[in-house]
Formats: structure tokens, sequence, C-alpha cells
């Protein structure tokens, strides 16, 4: 009798361990289930919230926080620079930064931004292909709740909003093109040819800075008046740029210099000069100061550049982005001085003498 009392004892135990077991592990797997759906919560909660408040998608522990940047070009060592830039200050700030390139294609830079909106990024930076087109794609951006930041090209339109442009003075950095040519010119006069990029904002501010200056020097002269005999586009790329001043010379053989909106405008220009025996003839003056323009200024290839500092533009577009995650002010635009650089700014330029 006792042995049987024992036996049932140990059949009861067993049982009530067997049945323990699934309740432990079903309150385990109830647990991971409760955790997972808590973070689809919180996901869902910070996508609602960041249509609301930019403090909704500042930095987390949970989860690093996606950028996406679709630049003009990467062809371009500028916008590789900015790229880069804004990549490593990225990195250092728990962003994950993914660039793409629109390839001077605003159809294409619209499906890169729809792109970057089912990813779910937190800011999508931008240089716009086409600085009024790009705006419905802003626009889609906006209703996602995702803010928008431009850099070195402005958005000039009202259907999107902007949070903050960040890029050089380019007015202030055309007058000082503008200034160059005066310099090079003043005493003389001579006919001048402008390779443009009209479709970008930036562009069309660095002509019209030059075009001040050039207006304001006319206007004090009679006889050494600088005149822009034609505007032609090159598209802000070196092969346009070549064809742009073949035909620039082509039309005018007296022409005594030239402005190019950017680096590979300007060594595009360059090769046309050459080609056509007006190297000596026709005086070139850039934009920018990418490695290779910086070179050609070295020797002698192009008179000077207004510089920008796309490090710079890169590092504080991080710094904007950041600001409005954590739900400070941010400005609406910043702008970063050009200043001209010549051959002997070249000669004692660091990243010149590495090479």
């Amino acid at each position: 009798m006792a042995r049987l009392r024992i036996w049932s004892i140990l059949l009861f135990l067993a049982v009530a361990g067997c049945s323990d077991a699934p309740q432990s592990g079903s309150s385990s797997s109830g647990s991971a289930n409760s955790s997972g759906s808590a973070a689809s919560e919180t996901s869902a909660d910070k996508s609602s919230d960041a249509s609301k408040s930019p403090v909704a998608v500042g930095n987390s522990d949970s989860a690093r926080k996606k950028i996406g940047f679709s630049a003009l070009t990467l062809t371009n060592p500028f916008f590789q620079i900015i790229g880069e830039t804004m990549a490593a200050e990225g990195q250092k700030q728990g962003y994950d930064v993914v660039v793409v390139s629109g390839e001077q294609d605003v159809n294409r830079q619209t499906a890169q931004i729809e792109d970057f909106i089912v990813q779910g990024v937190s800011a999508i930076v931008l240089n716009p292909c086409d600085s009024k087109a790009i705006g419905t794609a802003i626009r889609k951006a906006n209703d996602a709740g995702i803010p928008v930041f431009t850099n070195d090209i402005k958005y000039d339109g009202t259907d999107g909003k902007v949070v903050c442009h960040i890029a050089t003075d380019n007015f202030q950095g055309g007058k000082l093109a503008g200034e160059a040519m005066v310099k090079l010119l003043g005493e003389t006069g001579g006919k001048v040819a402008v390779i443009d990029y009209p479709d970008v904002e930036s562009c069309q501010l660095r002509v019209r800075g030059f075009r001040e200056i050039l207006d304001a020097h006319n206007a004090k002269s009679d006889s050494a008046k600088i005149e822009i005999v034609t505007v032609l586009n090159g598209k802000g790329a070196r092969e346009t740029g070549h064809a742009a001043a073949r035909d620039a010379i082509q039309a005018h053989p007296d022409l005594a210099a030239l402005f190019a909106i950017n680096d590979p405008s300007a060594l595009g220009a360059r090769v046309a000069l050459e080609e056509s025996g007006k190297a000596d003839q026709v005086a070139i003056i850039g934009f920018d100061g990418a490695i290779e323009g910086k070179e050609a200024i070295l020797k002698g290839d192009i008179v000077c550049d207004p510089i920008q500092f796309p490090e710079s533009m890169g590092k504080t577009t991080i710094e904007m982005i950041g600001k409005y995650f954590d739900g400070e002010d941010v400005p609406a635009e910043i702008l970063i001085p050009s200043a001209l650089y010549y051959r002997e700014d070249a000669l004692k330029d660091p990243a010149l003498q590495k090479k």
C-alpha cells in the first residue's frame, strides 16, 4: 500500500513536470512575441510621429537611422567628396548614409526619392537635378513624414518643403569670378563666352553674380568693355563643356576669355582650345576647386577658380540633420563663402604637394 502511494506521488510529479515545460516555453515564446510586437509598435509610432515632430526621428540606441543622399552626379569629384564626407560624418553620429547618383536626370532622381521613401529612411538629402521639376518628388517625401534637405543646389519651387539648404554662396562666388575677369581683361576689354548650366539654381546664381560685376565695370569704361558674346549650356560636364567651347570658338574666333560654371566644363573647354590652337589666346576662369581643377590651375591651364568647400558642405549637412532630429531650430539656409584660388595658392596647397 505504501509502495502504491509512493508510485502515485511520483506519477503526479512527472505529470506536473511535463505540464510546466510547455507553460515555461509558452511564456518564453509569449515574451518574444510581446517584445516583437512592442518593437513593431515603437517603429510604427516613430513613423507616425515623424510627420509631426522632428524629435520623433532622433538618435536611437535600438536602431541606426538611415539617410538617403541623391547626388547630382557622382562622375563629378565635387559631389563624390560631399557624399564621402556625409557618410563619414554620419557614421560618427550613428547614421547610415546611402549615396546614389541622379546622373543629372530628374526622372531618375525622382525614382531614387521614391525608393528612399519605400526604405523608410529618416531623412533625404538632394542635389536637385532640376531645381523646379524635383518639387513633386519632394512633396511625396513630405507626405511620408520624411524631412528633406538640399546641398549645393537649391530647390526653386513651392510644391515641396525643404528643411534646410546648405551651399556655397554661389552669387558671391560668381562675383569673384567677375572680379577675376575684370582683373584679366579690365584694361583691354574683350569678348567672353560663358559655359552655363541653366537647369541648376546654383549655376544661375554664379552667372548672375558674374554678370553683375561685368556690368558694373562696363558702366565705368567706354573703351575697355568686357562683352559676353555667347552663353552656352555645357550641362556641367566635361564632354558637353568641350562641345560648347568648340562652338564658341568657331562662332567667335577673336574670343578673349571664357567663364565656365564648374571645373569639368572648364577642363572640357581647355581641350577644345588646345585642339583649335587657341589655348594661348583664350583664358579660362572656372569654378569649384576640385583637385583636377586645382591641378589645371597649377599647370596654368586655368587662370583661377572661385573655390568651394565640399567637405564643409557635407559636414554641415549632417550637423543640421542631427539638430533637426534632436528638435533644435534649423536655419532655412546656410551659405559658405567662396574664395579665389590662383596658381600662387596652388603652389602652397598641401593637397597638391602630396601628389
